[in-house]
């Protein structure tokens, strides 16, 4: 019975079954993770970021043998260097970027996939925490220590950026560059610091001016701070840089941080469900979370005599929508380190009513109250899917609650550091003799 359990033992629950995630989908050949559990899946390049950021948690929590983490490291780091990086449209990789999805098994571009930018940042993010950690003095530990770097290395964020301060989305073989630009505030935060850091190809300190002079501070019930609606947007650069106490010149003028930001972005998701615009059931103080998900949809559906429209995949935000009463257990938790007050209680109440959220890989992705087949079950929809994406932000988070364990490493990752000095972050831990979060 979850009433029961104390807030530890829920929380490694939690952390256990999505850590199931990674071992139980890898290709150990190749160390590739699949998005999703759907048969077939690729491969996703930022699951497996998530995944080089997970075994060292694994093996913290001894959910892992280090000796088994350690080859799961090297056989995805040797992949990505030895796989082949070029233009051709059946590559893996090209100018130290690499495509979305990638072919489970052969490893090379799945589908019409893009060159992504932000995945790549997963991906090497990921990698960078798996230089951080292992860290003894044997063979297969250096090896990973040498791959990581020279991949980090050899990413090109200048041809990324195709002339202009700001970087693209990603590119195509078949078309170039596309149209989009990380602006407006997003997770493209911590690829900034990423390219920034790089002492190789760099982006320059005009590329981050750049990218804060498109922010949108807005007040919302009271509460006034720098706005993006679904909460993955305020969670995804915190799962590989720490930001407490530190600031930019942004934030400086603000008085505030990007840490102190998410925890009044996930007041603000719960205080949408206590107000509950638009009447879905179950909203309300321990039952929110609106955050780029798949859905029940797409379609409409009469409910309680109202037309709603469902959306499938969708990134739904508070308070402005776009909303159709599904929740993301996991972007709960992993807004845990900003507000532990009012996610555990959301975290017990999710357990309780929805015991089979939870199995062996990992959290659902997505439930919907509001949404059923049949008049006589008012539980609603749950997916019946599993995302690497979801899966590792719960590890890592629930782990930076627990214990600091990757905010720790990455506070003495030299190129991250370097990254946030050159954009203009000063103060907190970034001052030297700083002890580590404890």
């Amino acid at each position: 019975m979850t009433e029961m359990l104390s807030d530890e033992e829920i929380l490694d629950e939690l952390q256990r079954s999505a850590f199931g995630y990674f071992t139980k989908t890898v290709n150990p050949e190749n160390g590739l993770i699949p998005d999703n559990t759907r048969p077939g899946s690729p491969s996703s390049i930022a699951a497996v970021g998530l995944a080089l950021a997970s075994y060292p948690v694994g093996v913290e929590r001894g959910y892992i043998a280090r000796e088994e983490a350690v080859q799961l490291t090297l056989a995805a780091l040797r992949f990505f260097w030895n796989s082949p990086q070029g233009p051709a449209p059946d590559a893996t990789g090209y100018q130290g970027f690499y495509y979305h999805f990638l072919d489970m098994v052969t490893g090379k571009r799945s589908g019409n996939s893009e060159l992504s930018s932000v995945d790549t940042g997963c991906l090497l993010a990921g990698v960078l925490y798996s230089r951080q950690y292992f860290d003894r003095d044997s063979e297969v530990e250096k090896e990973i220590r040498s791959l990581a770097e020279a991949l980090y290395l050899r990413s090109d964020w200048e041809w990324m950026a195709n002339g202009e301060a700001s970087l693209t989305h990603g590119w195509r073989p078949e078309s170039g560059f596309l149209g989009a630009r990380w602006k407006g505030y997003n997770e493209g935060l911590f690829l900034y610091i990423l390219g920034l850091g790089s002492p190789t190809y760099p982006l320059s300190p005009q590329a981050y001016q750049d990218w804060t002079s498109t922010y949108a501070w807005k007040t919302v019930y009271g509460i006034d701070y720098l706005y993006a609606g679904p909460l993955f947007l305020h969670q995804y650069s915190h799962l590989w840089i720490d930001f407490q106490g530190i600031q930019d010149e942004f934030m400086r003028k603000k008085g505030s941080d990007y840490y102190e930001n998410s925890r009044l972005a996930t007041l603000v998701q719960q205080q949408y469900a206590i107000q509950n615009p638009l009447a879905y059931r179950a909203y309300g103080e321990d039952f929110w979370g609106l955050t780029a998900s798949e859905g029940p949809g797409p379609g409409f559906k009469i409910v309680d005599g109202i037309e709603r429209l469902y959306f499938d995949y969708e990134a739904r935000g508070a308070p402005f929508g776009p909303d159709d009463g599904s929740i993301a257990p996991w972007a709960v938790l992993a807004s845990l380190p900003f507000a532990p007050e009012i996610v555990i209680p959301a975290a017990r109440r999710l357990m309780k009513d929805y015991p089979e959220l939870i199995n062996e890989y990992g959290c659902k992705s997505t439930l919907n109250p509001t949404f059923w087949d049949e008049p006589d079950d008012p539980r609603g929809w749950i997916s019946p899917h599993h995302y690497g994406l979801n899966q590792g932000p719960l590890v890592l988070m629930v782990e930076n609650y627990r214990t600091g364990l990757l905010w720790n490493l990455m506070r003495r990752d030299p190129y991250r550091v370097e990254g946030l000095r050159r954009a203009g972050f000063r103060g907190g831990w970034l001052t030297p003799g700083s002890p580590l979060k404890q």
